[in-house]
Parts: C-alpha cells; sequence; structure tokens
C-alpha cells in the first residue's frame, strides 16, 4: 500500500524567505524513497493557529495517511508546533516522541530539549520533528518499521501487532 503524506515546516524565517527549509525537503525526499506519495510540502510561520489549521487542512480536507512536521519544537516563545498539535489530536502516541527522544539522547543530550510530540487525529498519523536537519535525519533513521507498521493498523490495513 502506498501512504500518501504532508511535510509541514514550521518556521517563522522559512516563511518569510530567509531560510533555506532543508529539513523539509529531506523529508519529503526520505519519504518518497520509502515509497510514500508526498501531496505537498509547505512552509508556514510559528503562530500556533496556522499551524492547527494546516494540520487540520490535510487530516480532514486531504486526508492524508500522515504528517511529519519540522521545527517549533524548543523552547522559544515562537515554537508553537506541540501544542498546535496537541489541540487537533483526538488520541496521544506518546512512544513515538519518546523513543525519538531516547534515541536522539545516545547522539546528543540537549534531545531531551525537544518538546515534540505524537498523535492521531481520525486515521492521520501526525509526528513533529525538531527543526535542525542533523536531528531531522536522525529522528528519521530511528523511525524504520515503527512507522509503516503504525499507519498499517492505522488504516486497518494490519490486525496483529506482534512481533
Amino acid at each position: 500500500m502506498i501512504f500518501n503524506a504532508a511535510v509541514v515546516t514550521c518556521s517563522d524565517k522559512g516563511a518569510r524567505g530567509e531560510r533555506v527549509d532543508t529539513s523539509g525537503e529531506y523529508i519529503k525526499e526520505f519519504l518518497q524513497e520509502k515509497g510514500f506519495n508526498v501531496i505537498e510540502k509547505v512552509i508556514i510561520t510559528d503562530d500556533i493557529d496556522t499551524i492547527k489549521n494546516k494540520l487540520l487542512y490535510f487530516a480532514d480536507e486531504i486526508k492524508v495517511d500522515l504528517i511529519i512536521t519540522t521545527g517549533g519544537t524548543g523552547f522559544s516563545p515562537r515554537d508553537n508546533t506541540p501544542e498546535a498539535t496537541k489541540s487537533v489530536i483526538l488520541r496521544d502516541v506518546p512512544g513515538i516522541g519518546e523513543m525519538l527522544r531516547a534515541e536522539s539522547y545516545k547522539v546528543t543530550p540537549r534531545a531531551y530539549l525537544s518538546r515534540g510530540i505524537s498523535g492521531i487525529r481520525n486515521r492521520t498519523l501526525i509526528i513533529n520533528l525538531p527543526g535542525s536537519l542533523k536531528a531531522v535525519k536522525e529522528n528519521l533513521s530511528f523511525l524504520g518499521d515503527v512507522l509503516n507498521h503504525g499507519l498499517k493498523i492505522l488504516k486497518l490495513i494490519d490486525t496483529e501487532c506482534g512481533v
């Protein structure tokens, strides 16, 4: 099965054209290499309502299977991605964020400063990743089979979680 995905870069500077979006582009290419159909990659501001509305658009109107965000997961006052995500998800998936932080910690202790979360809205999985390209590459490498299997369960393609 081919899953549809959207990539959302949350960055004031990126939205103003002051920063090149290497992280969002990397996520898009990574997903395409893994067989995903990336419907759209967008760059938006860090405004909480803007993020929320974009997540709702992709989950409720376009009905993508996966949304991966990049950026806005740190301590800055404009880092609103987890809060926007919390406001739209219907079910938490804390294990993904926990696993990403735990695995990233093996690379840098700063991994625990990421506030990224994951959750489900209807049949869409939403995952927050940090904004740096280095962190995005690391986090995507940790997802492995978890992402594919989780989506199969969510979309009722597979019904068994036993390994």
